[in-house]
């Protein structure tokens, strides 16, 4: 494996870190951010997996959150993904949900697309792959995320429950065969059939689930998007429908920013740990 390490910073004990590698999903140089604790000295940690919203890199949360210092405490690895993959010869178009930054964490089938857009074998499998093999951390993982990394966070565990003690998310595109996010994504990456789209849809992985793991999900009420894209109503009913253990916050006059996200981010890892730990 090339793995090089870019940049080392001390942090609540434990060490913030940066690698790129050459990725063999999407056929590109990647970057990744991993956060150790200080207790892997002593023993192999556990992982919680975090993908970012649109646009964002491996450094939004780690930088914004406020996260390192509770997961330090609870003895939490954290490994955070890029968005999308990158490079010259990486497609792109301009259209902001769409192309660089916006992957969604699928597996494109539509040219040009498929080549570099296998986002969802690189964060299920390749990434854990390489933590496990080269970081001091144990195969106990969970996964979070953000808007379009909510969504990855969701559909990611649910096709993989074995793999995962527990899902949270923070206002995620739950629904995205019906919103214009989703749909406009989607197209480019799956084509037209929307019955293709399905794999990577929240609501309707949530509602035929048989293996459940806990998820934990908050949304803000003053969120913008809370109503035409993110669906939260639709994933909760869903969820009760399949009798499945979701439970969702709808947080009075908060939106989707890291304002929010710094608000709750203790509560989320603590939930993880729980699972985690058990």
């Amino acid at each position: 494996m090339n793995l090089t390490n870019i940049s080392a910073n001390k942090a609540f004990g434990g060490w913030h870190k940066q690698y790129t590698h050459r990725s063999t999903s999407v056929n590109c140089d990647m970057r990744f951010a991993i956060f150790i604790p200080p207790q892997a000295v002593y023993s192999p940690v556990p992982v919680l997996y975090w993908l970012s919203g649109q646009h964002c890199t491996d450094e939004n949360f780690m930088q914004k959150s406020g996260a390192m210092k509770i997961a330090a405490e609870l003895g939490i690895a954290i490994v955070t993904a890029d968005t999308s993959p990158r490079g010259d010869d990486v497609p792109n178009i301009e259209d902001e949900n769409c192309g660089l930054g916006a992957s969604f964490y699928v597996n494109a089938t539509q040219a040009p697309w498929c080549r570099h857009y296998h986002m969802y074998d690189y964060v299920a499998h390749e990434l854990p792959k390489l933590i496990e093999t080269y970081f001091p951390v144990s195969n106990k993982r969970s996964i979070s995320g953000h808007l379009m990394g909510g969504l990855g966070a969701f559909v990611i565990a649910l096709n993989n429950p074995q793999r995962y003690a527990s899902i949270s998310a923070f206002s995620p595109i739950a629904n995205p065969a019906e919103c214009s996010w989703g749909q406009n994504a989607f197209s480019h990456y799956l084509g037209e059939d929307s019955q293709q789209w399905l794999q990577y849809d929240a609501c309707h992985l949530i509602g035929n689930s048989q293996q459940k793991i806990p998820a934990l999900v908050d949304m803000g009420t003053d969120d913008c998007a809370i109503a035409k894209q993110l669906n939260a109503d639709t994933l909760l009913a869903a969820a009760k429908k399949n009798h499945y253990p979701l439970l969702l916050n709808k947080n009075i006059e908060h939106q989707h920013d890291y304002f929010f996200i710094t608000s709750f981010i203790e509560k989320h890892i603590k939930f993880h740990a729980e699972h985690l730990n058990t």
